[in-house]
Protein backbone atom coordinates (compact mmCIF):
# COMPACT_ATOMS: atom_id res chain seq x y z
CA UNK A 1 0.00 0.00 0.00
CA UNK A 2 0.98 3.61 -0.47
CA UNK A 3 0.57 6.28 2.17
CA UNK A 4 2.10 9.43 3.64
CA UNK A 5 4.05 9.82 6.87
CA UNK A 6 2.17 12.36 9.00
CA UNK A 7 4.04 12.09 12.31
CA UNK A 8 7.27 10.62 13.66
CA UNK A 9 7.85 9.95 17.35
CA UNK A 10 11.15 8.21 18.09
CA UNK A 11 11.21 5.20 15.74
CA UNK A 12 7.44 4.99 15.34
CA UNK A 13 5.99 6.38 12.11
CA UNK A 14 2.31 7.26 11.66
CA UNK A 15 1.26 6.63 8.06
CA UNK A 16 -2.00 7.93 6.59
CA UNK A 17 -3.63 5.96 3.77
CA UNK A 18 -7.19 5.99 2.42
CA UNK A 19 -8.55 7.79 5.48
CA UNK A 20 -6.91 5.43 7.98
CA UNK A 21 -3.71 5.74 10.02
CA UNK A 22 -1.16 3.02 10.81
CA UNK A 23 1.68 2.99 13.34
CA UNK A 24 4.67 1.55 11.49
CA UNK A 25 8.34 0.77 11.87
CA UNK A 26 10.96 1.17 9.13
CA UNK A 27 13.05 -1.45 7.43
CA UNK A 28 16.51 -1.78 8.96
CA UNK A 29 18.07 -1.36 5.52
CA UNK A 30 17.05 2.33 5.57
CA UNK A 31 19.77 3.04 8.13
CA UNK A 32 22.37 1.17 6.06
CA UNK A 33 21.39 3.19 3.00
CA UNK A 34 21.41 6.45 4.99
CA UNK A 35 17.71 7.04 4.31
CA UNK A 36 15.95 9.19 6.91
CA UNK A 37 12.15 9.15 6.59
CA UNK A 38 10.54 12.58 7.05
CA UNK A 39 7.07 13.87 7.80
CA UNK A 40 5.53 14.48 4.39
CA UNK A 41 7.23 11.50 2.74
CA UNK A 42 5.10 9.30 0.54
CA UNK A 43 5.91 5.67 1.11
CA UNK A 44 5.12 2.06 0.32
CA UNK A 45 4.20 0.10 3.45
CA UNK A 46 2.79 -3.22 4.56
CA UNK A 47 -0.48 -2.87 6.44
CA UNK A 48 -0.14 -6.38 7.84
CA UNK A 49 3.47 -6.08 8.96
CA UNK A 50 3.11 -2.40 9.98
CA UNK A 51 6.37 -1.83 8.11
CA UNK A 52 7.50 0.99 5.81
CA UNK A 53 9.26 -0.71 2.91
CA UNK A 54 10.14 2.17 0.58
CA UNK A 55 10.36 5.96 0.64
CA UNK A 56 9.11 7.38 -2.66
CA UNK A 57 10.99 10.21 -4.46
CA UNK A 58 10.60 13.65 -2.85
CA UNK A 59 9.73 16.92 -4.51
CA UNK A 60 11.87 18.72 -1.93
CA UNK A 61 12.90 18.48 1.71
CA UNK A 62 14.12 20.61 4.60
CA UNK A 63 16.78 19.68 7.12
CA UNK A 64 15.23 22.01 9.71
CA UNK A 65 12.38 21.42 10.16
CA UNK A 66 12.65 17.83 8.94
CA UNK A 67 9.81 17.78 6.41
CA UNK A 68 9.34 16.96 2.74
CA UNK A 69 7.07 17.47 -0.28
CA UNK A 70 6.12 21.05 0.58
CA UNK A 71 4.35 23.54 -1.70
CA UNK A 72 4.53 26.64 0.46
CA UNK A 73 5.78 27.84 3.82
CA UNK A 74 4.13 30.31 6.17
CA UNK A 75 6.84 32.08 8.15
CA UNK A 76 5.15 33.08 11.39
CA UNK A 77 7.11 36.00 12.81
CA UNK A 78 6.36 37.86 16.00
CA UNK A 79 6.66 41.64 16.24
CA UNK A 80 7.31 41.50 19.98
CA UNK A 81 8.03 38.82 22.60
CA UNK A 82 10.06 37.58 20.76
CA UNK A 83 11.10 40.72 18.90
CA UNK A 84 10.79 41.22 15.15
CA UNK A 85 13.89 39.98 13.31
CA UNK A 86 14.72 40.74 9.67
CA UNK A 87 17.63 38.31 9.94
CA UNK A 88 15.34 35.45 10.90
CA UNK A 89 12.86 36.21 8.12
CA UNK A 90 15.72 36.23 5.62
CA UNK A 91 16.98 32.88 6.88
CA UNK A 92 13.62 31.25 6.24
CA UNK A 93 13.14 33.01 2.90
CA UNK A 94 16.52 31.82 1.63
CA UNK A 95 15.96 28.22 2.71
CA UNK A 96 12.55 28.18 1.03
CA UNK A 97 13.81 29.79 -2.17
CA UNK A 98 16.59 27.19 -2.43
CA UNK A 99 14.04 24.39 -2.06
CA UNK A 100 11.44 25.78 -4.49
CA UNK A 101 8.93 26.42 -1.70
CA UNK A 102 6.73 29.50 -1.96
CA UNK A 103 7.28 31.68 1.15
CA UNK A 104 4.53 33.64 2.87
CA UNK A 105 5.35 36.02 5.74
CA UNK A 106 2.75 36.13 8.51
CA UNK A 107 3.18 38.66 11.33
CA UNK A 108 1.76 38.21 14.83
CA UNK A 109 1.33 40.30 18.01
CA UNK A 110 0.69 43.64 16.33
CA UNK A 111 -1.34 44.58 19.40
CA UNK A 112 1.84 44.70 21.51
CA UNK A 113 3.38 47.44 19.35
CA UNK A 114 3.05 51.21 19.54
CA UNK A 115 1.87 53.15 16.48
CA UNK A 116 5.39 54.47 15.85
CA UNK A 117 6.93 51.00 16.16
CA UNK A 118 4.41 49.59 13.70
CA UNK A 119 5.18 52.34 11.17
CA UNK A 120 8.85 51.35 11.11
CA UNK A 121 8.10 47.63 10.76
CA UNK A 122 5.49 48.25 8.06
CA UNK A 123 8.19 50.02 6.00
CA UNK A 124 10.26 46.83 6.12
CA UNK A 125 7.26 44.64 5.29
CA UNK A 126 6.41 46.91 2.35
CA UNK A 127 9.88 46.24 1.01
CA UNK A 128 9.27 42.47 1.11
CA UNK A 129 5.98 43.02 -0.70
CA UNK A 130 7.72 45.15 -3.32
CA UNK A 131 10.09 42.31 -4.25
CA UNK A 132 7.23 39.85 -4.64
CA UNK A 133 6.54 38.23 -1.28
CA UNK A 134 3.07 37.80 0.22
CA UNK A 135 2.83 39.43 3.67
CA UNK A 136 -0.21 38.79 5.87
CA UNK A 137 -1.26 39.08 9.50
CA UNK A 138 -2.45 36.32 11.81
CA UNK A 139 -5.76 38.24 11.86
CA UNK A 140 -6.25 37.50 8.14
CA UNK A 141 -7.83 34.13 8.89
CA UNK A 142 -10.07 34.07 5.81
CA UNK A 143 -7.10 34.82 3.53
CA UNK A 144 -4.98 32.13 5.20
CA UNK A 145 -7.72 29.53 4.79
CA UNK A 146 -7.84 30.30 1.05
CA UNK A 147 -4.06 30.02 0.80
CA UNK A 148 -4.14 26.54 2.37
CA UNK A 149 -6.53 25.01 -0.18
CA UNK A 150 -4.99 22.24 -2.31
CA UNK A 151 -1.51 22.93 -0.91
CA UNK A 152 0.88 21.28 1.52
CA UNK A 153 1.97 24.10 3.80
CA UNK A 154 4.63 24.11 6.49
CA UNK A 155 4.13 26.57 9.36
CA UNK A 156 7.50 27.58 10.72
CA UNK A 157 9.19 30.36 12.67
CA UNK A 158 10.86 31.13 15.95
CA UNK A 159 9.70 29.65 19.24
CA UNK A 160 6.91 31.73 20.77
CA UNK A 161 5.92 33.47 17.53
CA UNK A 162 2.40 32.04 17.70
CA UNK A 163 2.29 29.18 15.17
CA UNK A 164 0.09 26.93 17.29
CA UNK A 165 -2.15 29.87 18.28
CA UNK A 166 -2.63 30.69 14.60
CA UNK A 167 -3.42 27.09 13.67
CA UNK A 168 -5.94 26.88 16.50
CA UNK A 169 -7.55 30.05 15.15
CA UNK A 170 -7.76 28.51 11.67
CA UNK A 171 -9.19 25.23 12.96
CA UNK A 172 -10.33 25.17 16.59
CA UNK A 173 -10.66 21.36 16.49
CA UNK A 174 -6.86 21.06 16.44
CA UNK A 175 -6.61 22.25 20.06
CA UNK A 176 -2.82 22.53 19.88
CA UNK A 177 -0.96 23.26 23.11
CA UNK A 178 0.17 26.88 23.49
CA UNK A 179 3.16 28.00 25.54
CA UNK A 180 4.19 31.26 27.13
CA UNK A 181 7.09 33.56 26.33
CA UNK A 182 9.82 33.79 28.94
CA UNK A 183 10.18 37.38 30.21
CA UNK A 184 13.82 36.73 31.10
CA UNK A 185 14.83 35.34 27.73
CA UNK A 186 12.36 37.16 25.48
CA UNK A 187 11.57 33.97 23.59
CA UNK A 188 9.01 31.23 23.77
CA UNK A 189 9.16 27.88 25.45
CA UNK A 190 8.84 24.94 23.08
CA UNK A 191 5.31 23.54 23.03
CA UNK A 192 5.35 21.77 19.65
CA UNK A 193 7.75 18.87 20.22
CA UNK A 194 7.31 16.96 16.98
CA UNK A 195 6.38 17.75 13.39
CA UNK A 196 2.78 16.82 12.67
CA UNK A 197 0.77 16.92 9.44
CA UNK A 198 -2.94 17.80 9.56
CA UNK A 199 -5.61 17.94 6.87
CA UNK A 200 -7.48 21.24 7.24
CA UNK A 201 -9.14 23.82 4.96
CA UNK A 202 -8.90 21.54 1.93
CA UNK A 203 -5.13 21.21 2.22
CA UNK A 204 -2.36 19.70 4.34
CA UNK A 205 -0.60 21.64 7.08
CA UNK A 206 2.60 20.87 8.97
CA UNK A 207 3.10 22.32 12.45
CA UNK A 208 6.78 22.37 13.40
CA UNK A 209 8.82 23.04 16.56
CA UNK A 210 10.06 26.61 16.75
CA UNK A 211 13.74 27.35 16.18
CA UNK A 212 16.09 30.08 15.00
CA UNK A 213 19.34 28.31 14.04
CA UNK A 214 19.70 27.58 10.31
CA UNK A 215 23.00 26.30 8.98
CA UNK A 216 24.12 27.65 5.59
CA UNK A 217 27.48 25.85 5.48
CA UNK A 218 26.07 23.07 3.30
CA UNK A 219 24.93 25.46 0.57
CA UNK A 220 26.88 26.89 -2.35
CA UNK A 221 27.44 30.67 -2.34
CA UNK A 222 25.78 31.05 -5.74
CA UNK A 223 22.63 29.30 -4.51
CA UNK A 224 22.44 31.65 -1.54
CA UNK A 225 22.99 34.62 -3.86
CA UNK A 226 20.21 33.50 -6.22
CA UNK A 227 17.85 33.08 -3.24
CA UNK A 228 18.01 36.85 -2.65
CA UNK A 229 15.54 37.29 -5.48
CA UNK A 230 15.81 41.07 -5.88
CA UNK A 231 19.51 40.75 -6.78
CA UNK A 232 18.42 39.14 -10.05
CA UNK A 233 16.96 42.47 -11.17
CA UNK A 234 20.44 43.97 -11.49
CA UNK A 235 22.88 43.09 -14.28
CA UNK A 236 26.43 43.45 -13.06
CA UNK A 237 29.37 43.85 -15.42
CA UNK A 238 30.83 40.55 -14.24
CA UNK A 239 28.62 37.48 -14.69
CA UNK A 240 30.16 35.84 -11.62
CA UNK A 241 29.82 38.95 -9.45
CA UNK A 242 29.36 38.01 -5.78
CA UNK A 243 28.03 41.46 -4.84
CA UNK A 244 30.57 41.82 -2.02
CA UNK A 245 33.31 44.27 -2.97
CA UNK A 246 33.48 44.19 -6.76
CA UNK A 247 33.90 47.51 -8.54
CA UNK A 248 30.81 48.85 -10.32
CA UNK A 249 28.59 46.17 -8.76
CA UNK A 250 24.97 47.10 -9.52
CA UNK A 251 23.66 45.40 -6.37
CA UNK A 252 26.01 47.34 -4.08
CA UNK A 253 25.01 50.48 -5.94
CA UNK A 254 21.32 49.65 -5.37
CA UNK A 255 21.97 49.20 -1.65
CA UNK A 256 23.63 52.64 -1.50
CA UNK A 257 20.64 54.12 -3.34
CA UNK A 258 18.22 52.45 -0.87
CA UNK A 259 16.67 50.37 -3.66
CA UNK A 260 17.70 47.21 -1.78
CA UNK A 261 17.08 47.00 1.96
CA UNK A 262 20.47 47.44 3.62
CA UNK A 263 19.69 45.07 6.51
CA UNK A 264 18.78 42.37 4.02
CA UNK A 265 21.97 42.88 2.04
CA UNK A 266 23.95 42.62 5.29
CA UNK A 267 22.20 39.32 5.97
CA UNK A 268 23.35 38.10 2.56
CA UNK A 269 26.96 38.88 3.49
CA UNK A 270 26.60 37.03 6.79
CA UNK A 271 25.05 33.97 5.16
CA UNK A 272 27.78 33.53 2.55
CA UNK A 273 30.51 34.06 5.16
CA UNK A 274 29.13 31.25 7.32
CA UNK A 275 29.09 28.61 4.62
Amino acid sequence: MQGQIIEIISNLYTVSSDGNTYKCRCRGVFRNKNITPLVGDYCVFSKEKKLIEEILPRKNSFERPKVSNIDQGIIVTSLKKPDFSINLIDRFLVIMEMNNVKPIICITKEDLMSVEELKEIYKVLDYYRSIGYTVISNNDVKIIKELLKDKTTVFTGQTGAGKSTLLNKIDKDLALKIGEVSDALGRGRHTTRVVSLYEICGGKVMDTPGFSAIDFTQYDKDKIKDAFIEFNNYNCIYKDCNHTNESECKVIEAVKNSEILEERYNDYLKFIERR
